[in-house]
C-alpha cells in the first residue's frame, strides 16, 4: 500500500498528508483532553482553530489555485456568522438537539456566504492585480458597516429587519426577542460549536477542495492561473470556472463563520474587520500556495501561539512578529526547501521499502 502510494502523484500525497495530520490531531487533542492535559483557555481556541483552518483551505483555493488575491474573505465569514446565528436562534424550539440546529445554521451560512460570493464575484472576477484586491477589501469593510447598521427581530409573526432605525421602530410585539441589535452585534448565541463538528467540517472541506482541484473544473481554474490567454484561446470560459472557485470559497467561508460565531455568546461586526482577513491571508502564505496542509499547520499553530506566548505579557505580540519574520524566511529560503525535500524524499523511501 505505501508503495502505491509512493508511485501516486503529488496531489495524492499531499491529499493524504493533509487528511492524516487532521485525523492525527484530532485523536491527539481528544486523548489529551480526556487525560485533563488541556486547561480551558486551550480548550476555548480549538474551535477558533477549526474555523481558522477552514477560512485558510477555502482562502487557499482563491489565493492559490486560482491566482487571485483577496482581501475581503472575513466578509463572507461575516455574512455566514450572522445568517448562521439568525437561523440557530431562529430554529430554537423548532428544531430539536443541537447538532442538527448547528448543521442547518451552518448550511444557511454558507448559502447566504455563496450568495454573497456571487454578487460580488460577477463584477468584481472581471478585474486583475491589485484591483481585484482592494475591490475585495472594500466588499469585507462594506459588510461589517452594514451589518453594523442592521437590526433583526423575532416575534409570533416571523423575523423583522430594520436598517438605521431602533428595535422599538420595527413595530414588533412584546414578547418580540432581539438578535441583531446595530452596533452592540448578537447577545446571547446558543453555544452550539463543538471541537468534533469543527473536525468534521475541516474533513468536508478538504473533500471539496481537493476533488474540485484534481477535477476537469480544477484543471481549467489551474489554467487560467498559469496561462489566462492560452487558456482563453482554446475555449475556456473565464468568468464560469473563476466564479465557480471564488463562490465554492465563500461559502465555505460562511460555514466557518456560523461555527466561529456559535463558540461565543457575544459577537459584534467589528470582529470581522481587515485585520482578519490579513490573518487569513498570512496562514495561506506562511502555509504555501495550493499546500493545503501547510495552511491547516499554519492556521492551527499561528491561532495558538499567542495563547502559549501570554505569559510574556507585553512582549508576546512581538515575539510572534518576530517568529512569523523567521518562519517566513526560512520557507522562502533555497537551502532549507531542499533540506525539506531531501528529508521528504528519505521518508518516502524508507516507507516503499517497509511496503
Amino acid at each position: 500500500m505505501l508503495a502505491k502510494v509512493k508511485q501516486a502523484g503529488p496531489a495524492l500525497k499531499n491529499s493524504i498528508t493533509a487528511y492524516g495530520i487532521v485525523i492525527i490531531g484530532y485523536a491527539v487533542v481528544m486523548i489529551v483532553m480526556g487525560a485533563g492535559g488541556l486547561n480551558a483557555t486551550i480548550q476555548g481556541q480549538l474551535v477558533p482553530i477549526c474555523s481558522y483552518v477552514v477560512m485558510a483551505i477555502s482562502l487557499n483555493l482563491t489565493v492559490g489555485i486560482m491566482g487571485d488575491l483577496s482581501l475581503g474573505h472575513a466578509g463572507f465569514m461575516s455574512v455566514g456568522a450572522f445568517s448562521g446565528a439568525i437561523a440557530c436562534m431562529s430554529l430554537e424550539g423548532i428544531v430539536q438537539g443541537d447538532v442538527p440546529r448547528l448543521a442547518i445554521s451552518m448550511l444557511v451560512g454558507s448559502l447566504c456566504a455563496g450568495l454573497a460570493g456571487v454578487l460580488v464575484g460577477v463584477p468584481v472576477l472581471r478585474l486583475r492585480g491589485d484591483y481585484l484586491a482592494i475591490v475585495t477589501l472594500a466588499f469585507g469593510e462594506i459588510i461589517k458597516n452594514i451589518i453594523t447598521c442592521l437590526y433583526v427581530g423575532i416575534d409570533g409573526r416571523g423575523l423583522h429587519f430594520g436598517f438605521l432605525t431602533s428595535i422599538n421602530a420595527m413595530g414588533m410585539d412584546d414578547d418580540a426577542r432581539v438578535i441583531i441589535e446595530g452596533p452592540m452585534g448578537i447577545r446571547g448565541i446558543p453555544k452550539l460549536s463543538t471541537f468534533t463538528m469543527g473536525f468534521a467540517l475541516i474533513l468536508i472541506t478538504l473533500f471539496i477542495i481537493q476533488n474540485l482541484a484534481d477535477s476537469r473544473a480544477g484543471r481549467a481554474i489551474m489554467a487560467l492561473r498559469d496561462n489566462r490567454i492560452a487558456a482563453e484561446s482554446i475555449g475556456i470560459p473565464v468568468t464560469k470556472y473563476k466564479l465557480m472557485a471564488f463562490v465554492v470559497s465563500a461559502a465555505l467561508a460562511g460555514a466557518a463563520g456560523t461555527l466561529y460565531v456559535m463558540n461565543f455568546s457575544t459577537i459584534v461586526a467589528s470582529k470581522f474587520n481587515f485585520s482578519t482577513s490579513i490573518l487569513i491571508l498570512v496562514f495561506v502564505v506562511l502555509g504555501g500556495l495550493r499546500n493545503l496542509w501547510g495552511s491547516i499547520v499554519a492556521a492551527a499553530l499561528l491561532t495558538i501561539l499567542p495563547e502559549l506566548l501570554r505569559q510574556f505579557n507585553d512582549y508576546r505580540m512581538l515575539v510572534y512578529a518576530i517568529v512569523l519574520i523567521l518562519v517566513m524566511l526560512a520557507t522562502n529560503n533555497s537551502t532549507v526547501r531542499s533540506w525539506f525535500s531531501r528529508l521528504r524524499a528519505k521518508i518516502g523511501t524508507g516507507a516503499g521499502a517497509a511496503g
